[in-house]
């Protein structure tokens, strides 16, 4: 029973933690993005970063 309630503690940390994110397209996220390895970016992420970012 204890580790049924840590995994969903654990889980709901998580679910809470996404939402902290900043908003695609927002300063904090362009910045947040140039920090970030290009190699780790996905092809949305540098699309948007495109589109939101350089394009501005």
């Amino acid at each position: 029973m204890k580790k049924i309630v840590m995994t969903c503690a654990v889980l709901l940390v998580g679910v809470m933690l996404q939402g902290c994110s900043p908003e695609v397209g927002s300063e904090a996220w362009c910045t947040d993005m140039k920090e970030k390895p290009k190699g780790d970016w996905t092809a949305n992420e540098a699309a948007d970063f495109a589109k939101s970012c350089l394009l501005k």
